[in-house]
């Protein structure tokens, strides 16, 4: 397929999308999986700090696709701002996988806002996004940037498959949707710092999100909610639900809030699916025991310094993966029950999803919103399209 560009782009560029952070983990895979699935004529570059180590992924790639010997390499630290905005003005998507976002993250926001870039990551971190909206969110919608979080595991299963959900339940009326999420996968260095950071910023958190709400314009005659719900045993899964204090309720009330097809009054609530009640508690005490942890600056460099940032489970662990969200939707009489199911979810589908994400920006026909978006406002029925075809499910398990 011929790569197409989007005639609404900004104007024309070098390139059609930047990976940032290319060399790490999630980076590298992200790499591979555009090296394969790119389409022809698309103009895509690399891009990190270490140009010695851009070059040894290069050649990784072109046994791949020999034409990606040609791949552009672009050297840039995340906190060189003028580097940041020469790499944003170079192109027409910016994807970044370096994080905690909240350390190296917000040049990159700041540049694709003030370049009309369209920009995706993978963050965890709420803190980050509410800051990323207070400070660029008005000048990106200036520019048509679309500033989009969270295009991996986080959460793509969750915003997506409610929308999903959303989409096959009645109009205008009150609606109420649950998620399930089951796996099996590990977690790599990056994440977990990632999720250290989030978890040891408290009262930071807490601040960014009261700025948030003091510049975020109020939602007149509608509500949506992404409350924290109570352990309990779901019928609908037959398993033990523990609320996931994760981001993911988050985006998609903000989803809910921008789209009206989500009714007037909407809650999603976010959980683990566990099996047997053993483990329902072990995982929750364990939870509870990393979040302490968290706190302590002294715990948090040595859980850190356990798992090191750039390293993840094997290519055999990884295929071994998997991942699950059942989806519980109700509302006007009507109750149905779909799921969003593939393989590794923090790596390999994580690195899909990105790239994915990335592509679908680059070249389909999209809403006209700008500024910080989700993927179900920028995206919706387009990105599904392309992960359905990418091999992750979505369907219709039962409605009645």
């Amino acid at each position: 397929m011929n790569a197409q560009v989007r005639q609404d782009h900004p104007r024309e560029r070098a390139h059609d999308i930047v990976l940032f952070g290319a060399t790490g983990f999630v980076g590298a895979l992200t790499a591979e999986y555009l090296a394969a699935h790119a389409p022809a004529g698309c103009r895509w570059a690399l891009a990190g700090r270490d140009l010695g180590k851009l070059e040894r992924l290069r050649e990784r790639l072109a046994a791949i696709d020999p034409a990606c010997a040609a791949l552009p390499l672009l050297r840039a630290d995340a906190s060189d701002a003028s580097a940041v905005r020469e790499l944003a003005s170079s192109t027409r998507v910016l994807a970044t996988t370096v994080g905690p976002y909240v350390w190296y993250g917000a040049e990159l926001v700041a540049a694709c806002a003030a370049a009309g870039t369209d920009y995706v990551d993978l963050t965890g971190e709420p803190e980050f996004v509410d800051r990323m909206y207070v400070e660029h969110d008005a000048r990106a919608r200036e520019t048509g940037a679309r500033i989009v979080h969270a295009c991996g595991f986080d959460s793509i299963p969750a915003d997506l498959g409610a929308y999903f959900t959303v989409g096959r339940l009645p109009e205008g009326v009150p609606l109420r949707v649950d998620g399930f999420m089951r796996s099996n996968a590990l977690f790599s260095g990056g994440t977990l710092a990632s999720a250290l950071t989030a978890l040891g910023r408290g009262p930071q958190t807490l601040a960014a999100a009261r700025a948030r709400r003091l510049h975020e314009p109020p939602l007149l005659g509608r509500r949506a909610r992404g409350p924290v719900g109570a352990p309990r045993f779901s019928r609908e899964t037959g398993a033990w639900a523990l609320p996931l204090p994760t981001l993911d309720p988050r985006i998609v009330a903000r989803s809910a809030a921008a789209l009206e097809r989500y009714g007037p009054d909407f809650r999603y609530r976010h959980y683990a699916s566990v099996k047997h009640l053993p483990v329902a508690v072990g995982g929750a005490a364990a939870v509870g025991a990393t979040a302490a942890l968290a706190q302590l600056p002294a715990a948090r460099r040595w859980l850190m310094d356990r798992w090191e940032p750039g390293r993840g489970p094997d290519a055999e662990r990884r295929a071994r993966s998997w991942f699950t969200v059942r989806f519980v939707g109700e509302g006007g009489g009507r109750r149905v029950l779909t799921e969003v199911s593939g393989g590794d979810p923090g790596y390999g589908e994580t690195a899909k999803m990105l790239a994915e994400s990335a592509l679908c920006l680059a070249y389909d026909a999209l809403p006209g919103a700008a500024g910080q978006l989700t993927t179900a406002t920028a995206m919706g029925d387009a990105l599904i399209g392309r992960l359905q075809k990418a091999g992750i499910a979505f369907r219709v398990a039962d409605a009645r």
